[in-house]
């Protein structure tokens, strides 16, 4: 059993930044693919990022790339999502997640999730 537990949203403004962090528990989070998520109001949930158990590999989406940044720390059983450059339509909720056994972009194959952090951007 995992728990996660994210941090770091908030109100900032368009051009701003904000670094999200999602702390798990357990002591087998290195194994554990991790991946970022966002909703907003009236969306479906919308893949943001992942990263392999070992940080070797890493996919964004189209929407994100270039701008935010995932990375893991694997002694502090934890994964960041460095977010520059930030824009109004990244307003959303974003939530982590893990699984053991799959890494992509689905979010339907992640088997934990966090409770999510709210993210505002205003205009």
């Amino acid at each position: 059993q995992v728990q996660l537990v994210e941090s770091g949203g908030g109100l900032v403004q368009a051009g701003g930044s904000l670094r999200l962090s999602c702390v798990a528990s357990g002591r087998t989070f290195s194994s554990y693919a991790m991946g970022w998520f966002r909703q907003s109001p009236g969306k479906a949930r919308e893949f943001v990022a992942t990263i392999s158990w070992s940080g070797g590999m890493i996919t964004y989406a189209d929407s994100v790339k270039g701008r935010f940044t995932i990375s893991r720390d694997n002694a502090k059983n934890t994964v960041y999502l460095q977010m520059t450059s930030l824009k109004p339509e990244d307003t959303a909720v974003y939530y982590c997640a893990a699984d053991r056994n799959y890494y992509g972009r689905g979010y339907g194959e992640y088997a934990y999730w966090g409770q999510g952090t709210q993210v505002t951007v205003s205009s």
